[in-house]
């Protein structure tokens, strides 16, 4: 029974594997909206459950004919799923050229083509990761049939131990490797799978059995198999539901780094993984779990109410195991129960219950993400994804329990108490946005919480309460600087990210048509906040709001412009920030310039390895580049052309500004002019080998190598270098 262990420890891993990167190749070809997140995670575990009930109908009308061992289809399945890692980057890229060449400008019908596309893509794939736990338990239910009866949890704990590791692993494999070759790590591990199970089915020790279905006899016979169904349904529906909830709930804590979502994928998977060894230990024993654990499961499922709340000070990681980990734990015992109980080592019924289980977990965060959170605060959508359990625990006190047993006192009292300590979880608890006082405007969609903040120069924008920008003379320079170098009289402009609209604002100072394309559709809407003027502005037929994923834009549109400026949100660690830093990005944006165009990209900072990529993506990707460091003394303003930028003086370049553009420029600094300002950027302007020669062997930023997003093991080396005597303690 190890080897299975070790089969499904090792298939967990490289499914976490396959999702991440997928999910990061997909988005940099079909791009970073919501929409599109959400249709690849469907699609993903789509593909488990159709695998799941597909092969658990299969081996029900066909498993008793199966004449060589189940093993053996076992390693068939894993050496396919192995050929995923290889065969899936070149199928997404084939669906892009596709969607390009068909030059679709519509965004329904991208999302539905490219969505299609991405369905044909994982969906085969992902149905055979689905059919290897059925398939798995017909070997298991013919070898050891005195085992079949906990079948699936043996083989569901493997694989979220797998999991756990997927959680960590594969974000330093694509440090090392990049996504590509972490798909080759993944595709090799699914090979030795396939290699251990041939082997180990080619010298078993005993020949199958094609027993009669056993039971253990620690395991009842359940009663309302629709109730387990049920409530499998529900365990899916919630537990990812909430998942989206905490992801808001915890970022203006954690950040919007790769390695902060993976923190709350590792405390969940690490919790569903002592739950299930907890239950595995009580099931040898055991085959009436206590009413009392369905009225703890509504408790926890409130606790990150009080976690997530700012008046809290505790560590990140307390702050996860805390909020998060009491409720995934007891899922992690109460979903295998509910399988188990339910197929009784019957691979097929098995394949059904985690297909439902699964069906779940596909409509959670759907219901999260588009039907409660645009609609709702995380504290509320919490409450109403607590709800079924809080309904399950108060009727504890007069329902028998799922075997069937009476409830006792103690689930009488739990049930009873169960109201109060909840209202009381949410009584003590805070949203983020308290600590920005009642001076505040707060709109949220299927995307984002955003909230507008502050007075005068002192205002904020923040995404689901992480700050995006500030009123800064920066943002009004990105639109100034790139216009006053164009060598001919600019006839629009394009910004992505839209941020307090200081620079599309900037932009259309000069009278000219300007594009602005923004990700969270709610933060246009707060233009007037910060700008008075924002609505007149907005109104004019030479403003153009775009709300699309900026990458996505440039490559459907077929319009050129004079000058397109970027400034990605912030961190420049953020999580699909190096999307508008590589290499790839840079070839659709030269498609995208008019003859002579300028290309200006800030990068708010970084250290010298990013500032290496970035400053060798844009080398390798034009053949003129200048950058400048802001008199604030922070960030860089690159400006990239494919012909050369015109040497001029600071007063040159202040006499090609109209006059509302030479007002807005100095609009926040009176005392100044524009002839000042441009003169302090040119007196810093720094040579392009400056920033690449502190790390010259750092590759340029590319789609595969996200430098910027993915850091851990430099740091861990940076930290070692200037901490040597670290290294032997």
């Amino acid at each position: 029974m190890s080897w299975y262990f070790i089969f499904f420890f090792i298939s967990g891993f490289c499914s976490v594997l396959y999702e991440l990167v997928w999910l990061r190749l997909s988005m940099a070809q079909f791009g970073v909206t919501t929409a599109m997140v959400s249709i690849v995670l469907s699609i993903f575990m789509v593909g488990l459950g159709l695998g799941s009930w597909a092969s658990g109908a299969w081996i029900r009308r066909y498993g008793e004919r199966i004449g060589f061992p189940s093993l053996r289809l076992y390693a068939a399945i894993e050496l396919l799923i192995g050929a995923s890692g290889i065969l899936v980057p070149y199928e997404l890229r084939l669906g892009r050229n596709i969607l390009g060449g068909l030059g679709s400008s519509s965004s329904a019908e991208y999302y539905l083509v490219s969505g299609l596309w991405v369905a044909l893509t994982l969906i085969p794939w992902c149905t055979l990761m689905g059919a290897t736990i059925p398939v798995a338990m017909l070997a298991i239910k013919r070898a050891f049939p005195k085992e079949s009866g906990r079948s699936f949890s043996y083989l569901y704990t493997a694989n979220v131990a797998g999991a756990v590791a997927g959680t960590a692993l594969p974000l330093l494999l694509i440090e090392l490797l990049g996504f590509h070759g972490t798909l080759k790590v993944g595709a090799a591990c699914n090979v030795l799978i396939a290699v251990l199970a041939l082997v180990v089915a080619k010298n078993a020790r005993r020949p199958e059995v094609k027993a009669p279905q056993a039971v253990s006899a620690g395991m009842s016979t359940a009663t309302g198999g629709g109730s387990l169904l049920a409530l499998l349904f529900a365990t899916g529906l919630t537990s990812m539901g909430m998942e989206v909830v905490w992801v808001r709930e915890f970022t203006p804590y954690l950040g919007t780094v790769v390695y902060a979502f993976a923190s709350i994928l590792a405390v969940y998977l690490t919790a569903t993984f002592i739950g299930s060894c907890i239950y595995r230990r009580w099931s040898r024993r055991e085959d009436q779990e206590s009413p009392v654990l369905w009225t703890l499961l509504a408790l926890y499922a409130l606790f990150p109410l009080v976690m997530a709340s700012p008046g809290i000070v505790v560590s990140q990681v307390t702050r996860l195991a805390l909020g998060i980990a009491p409720f995934t734990g007891l899922l992690g015992f109460l979903t295998p129960m509910l399988v188990d109980r339910w197929a009784k080592g019957n691979p097929a019924k098995a394949g059904k219950a985690y297909a439902v289980n699964v069906l779940g977990c596909i409509l959670g965060p759907l219901l999260a993400g588009f039907v409660l959170l645009p609609w709702m605060s995380e504290r509320w959508a919490l409450v109403l994804l607590s709800l079924p359990w809080l309904i399950l625990g108060v009727r504890g006190a007069r329902v028998r329990n799922l075997s069937g047993s009476a409830s006792g006192f103690a689930p009488r009292a739990a049930s009873y108490l169960l109201l109060p300590l909840a209202l009381g979880l949410f009584l003590a608890s805070t949203d983020y946005k308290g600590q920005y006082g009642k001076s505040i405007k707060i709109l949220r969609d299927s995307t984002a919480t955003v909230i507008a903040s502050g007075s005068g120069m002192h205002k904020l924008l923040l995404v689901n309460g992480y700050g995006m920008t500030s009123l800064t003379p920066i943002t009004k320079m990105m639109a100034h600087l790139p216009l006053a170098f164009l060598d001919r009289t600019p006839q629009d402009a394009l910004v992505v990210c839209f941020g307090m609209g200081t620079t599309f604002r900037s932009l259309r100072s000069w009278g000219i048509p300007v594009t602005a394309v923004e990700l969270v559709p709610s933060v246009p809407r707060l233009f007037g906040y910060f700008h008075s003027d924002g609505p007149e502005i907005l109104s004019s037929p030479l403003s153009h709001v775009v709300i699309d994923d900026g990458r996505r834009y440039l490559e459907r549109t077929p319009q050129q412009y004079d000058v397109i400026t970027i400034d990605p949100p912030p961190p420049v660690e953020a999580a699909g920030s190096s999307l508008l830093y590589s290499e790839d990005f840079y070839s659709v944006v030269r498609r995208r310039l008019r003859p002579g165009g300028v290309l200006q990209q800030w990068l708010p900072s970084g250290d010298a390895e990013d500032l290496a990529a970035v400053a060798l993506a844009l080398r390798r990707s034009f053949p003129f580049v200048r950058v400048f460091t802001p008199a604030e003394g922070w960030g860089y303003h690159f400006l990239a052309s494919e012909r050369p930028l015109p040497d001029r003086t600071p007063s040159e370049l202040a006499q090609r500004l109209p006059p509302l553009a030479a007002a807005d420029l100095v609009e926040w600094d009176p005392g100044s002019n524009a002839e000042g300002q441009f003169a302090d950027l040119l007196d810093n302007e720094t040579p392009l080998d400056q920033l690449i020669s502190p790390s010259p062997t750092t590759p340029a930023l590319s789609d595969d190598r996200p430098i910027n997003e993915y850091y851990a093991l430099r740091l861990a080396l940076q930290w070692m270098t200037h901490n040597p005597q670290r290294q032997y303690q």
